[in-house]
């Protein structure tokens, strides 16, 4: 039987303090989080659903986003893209367009940071089939002594678990995460 290799640094306490950047896959790399907007050349780079099936879509971003109205919101597919093209023209930047299971993801990493004291959630991009995050563990901000500080596993695995069950309540029944995650320790310039 072939031997998995090993995810965590051997020996490393994973609940210490520090900076970590974590990629968290959909199972088989469906995606089913939206889709990515290009800049200008009308190509659709992600495998998605059709634009209307779920939810409207929204723009995240981190600065406050205008909530669309209904008039505001595109008629069709086409307007939708044409919209996004002048938009990307004019500020040059590639969009992730979330639809409701995206959005609920990108909900779930601002829980994380909301539920434990001790994380800082840097910054984060849902992508249509992963989400890439820079947490923080912090011992310093929890106020109770008596608080056992979770390991990134352990915080990731929160995130899973609430994440994928919001998801399947919203429609999306088999959703699942892939197995595990990808993690690199941000480290300090004297490392």
């Amino acid at each position: 039987m072939k031997s998995r290799k090993r995810n965590r640094m051997l020996g490393y306490d994973y609940s210490s303090d520090n900076l970590y950047f974590v990629t968290i896959c959909v199972e088989d790399r469906k995606c089913c989080f939206g889709y990515v907007g290009t800049v200008g050349t009308g190509r659709d780079l992600s495998v998605h659903a059709p634009l209307f099936e779920h939810a409207p879509l929204s723009v995240h971003s981190p600065e406050p986003v205008h909530s669309p109205q209904p008039e505001d919101m595109p008629q069709s597919e086409d307007e939708l893209h044409s919209n996004l093209q002048m938009e990307s023209k004019e500020s040059n930047n590639q969009l992730m367009i979330l639809n409701q299971f995206g959005e609920i993801a990108y909900k779930q990493l601002e829980w994380l940071e909301e539920q434990y004291e001790y994380v800082v959630l840097h910054s984060s991009i849902v992508m249509p089939n992963h989400v890439h995050a820079i947490i923080e563990i912090d011992s310093s901000l929890v106020s109770d002594a008596t608080i056992k500080i979770k390991s990134l596993s352990e915080l990731v695995g929160a995130y899973k678990t609430t994440s994928s069950k919001l998801i399947r309540r919203s429609g999306l029944e088999s959703f699942a995460w892939h197995r595990s995650f990808h993690d690199h320790i941000i480290r300090n310039e004297q490392s």
